[in-house]
């Protein structure tokens, strides 16, 4: 092995570290949001419980066996509250209906579901977009939803996007490492969650530059050569 592919090797290595620490760090902040909003949840719910009972009691004495239903209902609530999940799980179909300020968190929280089934290097690649996602949600804050620019995230991240990975659940397993047209689907993936990762950087990038002009007219469409092939899904 030569310097330069040494060098190539180690910058590699140090960008997929970086990567994986960035990944890491995201969805330690995403768990701890989670915990933070179930905890106040929870401290919110059993105190308008105590305040409930305390008012009931000035009114007419509550006894020790009103006391003790007090405490089943904060036991009750607190584990309702500490294990049922406060989301609806999130679907393609609902992707469509997410108001845009919302749409990168719910594609990635939907991406989450579809990790575990891909092959290692293409959960490294949602991982990357998760990163992409995470950027863009705040910029599509500001974003109204009438603007041109708008429609075209909205198709990219809400409507491409899930179309790439349904179409390649679609597959049989044997069938994905098996090449058709001169790919194979794994292949035909990766291809296309690449392509999505660039587009959703450029999008951040515009965004950041305030140039919705540019974002609304550059007309991009996934070239996913399994569409026209029919090699994935099909």
């Amino acid at each position: 092995m030569t310097d330069v592919d040494q060098l190539i090797a180690r910058s590699t290595e140090l960008i997929d570290r970086t990567r994986e620490r960035a990944e890491s760090q995201r969805r330690m902040r995403r768990r701890n949001t989670g915990l933070a909003r179930r905890a106040g949840l929870i401290v919110s719910a059993d105190l308008a419980i105590v305040i409930a009972a305390i008012v009931v009691g000035w009114i007419m004495p509550i006894g020790m066996g009103g006391a003790l239903l007090v405490f089943a209902l904060l036991v009750a609530v607190t584990l309702l509250l500490a294990f049922v999940s406060l989301e609806a799980p999130v679907t393609p179909e609902k992707l469509v209906q997410v108001p845009l300020k919302a749409l990168p968190l719910r594609t990635e929280q939907w991406l989450e579901t579809q990790r575990p089934a891909l092959p290692a290097p293409m959960q490294t690649l949602i991982d990357g977009i998760g990163v992409r996602l995470e950027t863009l949600a705040p910029q599509l804050a500001t974003l109204n939803e009438q603007e041109p620019a708008a429609a075209e995230v909205r198709k990219l991240v809400g409507e491409q996007l899930p179309e790439l990975l349904k179409g390649y659940a679609r597959v049989p397993l044997p069938l994905r490492g098996v090449e058709r047209n001169g790919k194979t689907p794994d292949a035909q993936l990766a291809e296309g969650l690449q392509l999505i990762d660039r587009e959703i950087s450029e999008m951040s990038e515009q965004l950041a530059q305030g140039d919705l002009d540019s974002l609304a007219t550059r007309g991009r469409f996934l070239e996913i050569k399994y569409r026209d092939d029919n090699a994935v899904g099909g």
